[in-house]
């Protein structure tokens, strides 16, 4: 049996329903419950829903076979996995966003508000810049309105958020995408299947 992590909310419920239409369909998914694991109608897949920044772990540690993850996941958290696709779902972007009149002179270390430290403290590491990180975890865009900040760096998918609270996108860090990802043992070991349920995957993508 092969074990899929999937995320909850709209990308794993995406991701799932790409599956389904390829036959792979497990009916208690579309009950109203709480449960989180499920099995396919043949007993060959597992599927099981988890925080979407806890995939990536459950992947490394072998718990899943494979799972699917964002980007921006992958690069902030390095997790010792392979990325087998990129599934060309859940587009958005990493980005630099402030205040409309903000404007970096240099002349002082950047305040920079994000949830995706390794990311923030990478990309300004590259073009020289000093920052002081403040780590949140939510409501990233109230830190440069509130003088918490000067900047932040975040997600961002159709930038409404920004415009509501007249920020707007200074640069663009890196595309985000979901990835398919699988621990390094079961590809290994497993690559037939792993290889069919990538197939089944492309199939749907390239249908839509």
């Amino acid at each position: 049996m092969l074990n899929i992590a999937l995320p909850k909310g709209r990308l794993g419920d995406n991701v799932y329903s790409k599956l389904r239409a390829s036959g792979l369909e497990c009916p208690d998914v579309d009950d109203n419950n709480r449960k989180l694991i499920f099995e396919s109608s043949d007993k060959t897949v597992r599927f099981f829903w988890v925080k979407p920044s806890d995939v990536s772990i459950y992947v490394e540690r072998g718990a899943a076979d494979i799972g699917v993850v964002g980007k921006d996941i992958l690069v902030e958290y390095e997790p010792n996995v392979y990325e087998i696709l990129d599934l060309g779902i859940g587009k958005c972007r990493m980005v630099v966003a402030g205040p409309k009149d903000f404007y970096d002179n240099g002349d002082r270390t950047l305040r920079v508000a994000t949830k995706f430290s390794s990311i923030a403290s990478n990309y300004y590491t590259s073009i020289g810049r000093d920052i002081d990180i403040i780590k949140l975890n939510g409501s990233i865009e109230i830190a440069p309105i509130l003088g918490l900040s000067d900047v932040i760096v975040d997600i961002v998918e159709t930038g409404t958020t920004l415009r509501e609270n007249n920020l707007e996108i200074k640069t663009v860090i890196m595309p985000i995408s979901a990835r398919l990802i699988a621990n390094k043992t079961s590809f290994k070991f497993k690559d037939d299947e792993i290889n069919k349920i990538m197939n089944k995957i492309k199939g749907q993508i390239n249908n839509d």
